[in-house]
This record gives structure tokens, sequence and C-alpha cells, in this order.
């Protein structure tokens, strides 16, 4: 791309959505989904009715909440929400040490494994799935949020 290409992609910036890390948060949340439908329909006597599934209910909420939050602030190349959704994207990788593997690695009488190999498989590649949107847009959005507000400090000291 010449330079003349480049500002007018900058240009550009300031008058369309910032809709690719927006939409990559969304589809963190559609796997978080995926995952916590997984984890809640099963169905294995008692084990799950703890205050350990309450909590995770409760970081599904918030997860949820603030990942749709930080879709629509990014899309508006705030910087803020690319941090947000850094965090929230190692949640996702911490979660996986948590619930599933305590559930993988249990044992119970008369049920065998609480999660199987397959269902444990099937969650943690969707936290993986789900963090790894998170983090690629936390990268793409705050990079972009970053060219732009350099872009317009120098359309500011030009017409000053």
């Amino acid at each position: 791309m010449n330079q003349e290409e480049l500002l007018i992609k900058k240009d550009r910036m300031r008058f369309i959505k910032n809709k690719l890390p927006a939409n990559l948060a969304l589809l963190a949340i559609l796997f978080d989904v995926f995952y916590f439908v997984s984890i809640y329909q099963s169905d294995v006597r008692d084990y799950y009715y703890t205050i350990m599934i309450g909590a995770s209910i409760l970081y599904n909420l918030v997860f949820m909440l603030a990942c749709f939050l930080s879709s629509e602030g990014i899309k508006n190349y705030k910087l803020g929400y690319a941090w947000l959704l850094a965090g929230l994207g190692i949640g996702q990788i911490v979660r996986i040490f948590v619930l599933p593997a305590q559930a993988h690695a249990t044992e119970l009488k008369k049920v065998g494994r609480v999660m199987a190999d397959g269902q444990y498989t099937f969650v943690v590649v969707c936290l993986v799935v789900s963090a790894v949107c998170c983090l690629a847009a936390a990268l793409i959005g705050g990079y972009r949020s970053v060219v732009l507000k350099q872009y317009q400090a120098t359309l500011e000291t030009k017409s000053a």
C-alpha cells in the first residue's frame, strides 16, 4: 500500500465501526454458551449441586455481560475495552483448570468419571476458542484504537 491509501484507510476509521473485534467478542460469548450448556445439562447425581456451580453460573453471567459491553465499546474504538477483553480471555483460560479439570478428575461410585473424556475435550475446546476470540478482539481492537487516536491527534495538530 502506498502512503495515500494508508491515509485514506485511517481516515475511513473515523466514520466506520470496528466490526471485526466486536464480532470476535460476540463469537467468544457463543462458545461460552456452548461450554455452559454442556456443563449444566450434565446430570451426574448431585456432583454439580455445590457452591462451585453457583459461582460458575455467576461468572458466566458476568462474562457474557462484560463481553457484550466490550463488543459495543471496542466497536467504537475505545481502548479500555480492549484491556477488558484481554482480561476476559485470560479468565477463560483459567476456567479450564477449575470446574472442567475437577469434574474430569473426579470419579464417583456407580457413575464413574463425572466428566467423560469427550465432554471434557469439548468444554476445553469451547473455552480455548472463547479465550482466543477475546484475545484476538483485544489485540485487533486495541491496535486499531491506538492507530485512530494517533491519526486524530495529527489532524488536530494540523488544524491548530
